[in-house]
């Protein structure tokens, strides 16, 4: 997959040039076959979210009904209609994620926030959402910051994951550690 920069988060690239951008992206795809997905993918990495706009530039561009392509954005959660944070953070509510502290958990990341699952910090910084399986359940309770999986994580915990990502740089990407 090519790889798409330009992410509206710090204002500096300008919509026509976003624009641009999902223009080539729709070029490049257009006639290959089961490229929505793809082409979605590309357009959230460059607008930082998949706005109405872009839908319709994307149904119209790739000849596709406009009911398919939002039917295709408002059934994978990994898709976002609203601006989310830099760190997107997945609280598991699985069963055995729950049964072991997930749902504390998930009180005391909102309380250290302020924000409820589906909205976003007003820095910007993180976005809140409930997963329902990490396929990690001997390891409950798990949190997902980005690609980083903590385990067995506790509320008293919390902060220090958080701070992690407050402090840039300090978070290591990809890596799986208990919290």
């Amino acid at each position: 997959m090519k790889e798409a920069t330009g992410c509206t988060c710090a204002g500096v690239v300008d919509e026509v040039e976003l624009m641009r951008r999902l223009d080539s992206i729709i070029e490049e795809n257009r006639d290959k076959p089961g490229a929505l997905i793809p082409v979605l993918q590309q357009a959230q990495a460059v607008f930082g979210h998949l706005p109405e706009n872009v839908l319709k530039r994307i149904s119209l561009g790739m000849g596709k009904p406009y009911s398919e392509v939002a039917g295709v954005v408002s059934f994978y959660s990994f898709f976002s209609t609203v601006p989310r944070g830099r760190h997107v953070i997945r609280v598991c509510l699985g069963t055995a994620c729950y049964v072991r502290g997930g749902k504390q958990v998930l009180e005391a990341i909102k309380g250290k926030l302020g924000i409820d699952v589906g909205q976003t910090t007003e820095d910007r910084l993180f976005t809140l959402e409930v997963a329902r399986c990490f396929g990690a359940c001997g390891l409950a309770p798990t949190v997902a910051v980005d690609d980083t999986v903590y385990k067995r994580v506790r509320p008293a915990r919390v902060s220090e994951i958080l701070d992690a990502y407050r402090t840039e740089g300090s978070a290591r990407k990809g890596a799986s550690h208990a919290a």
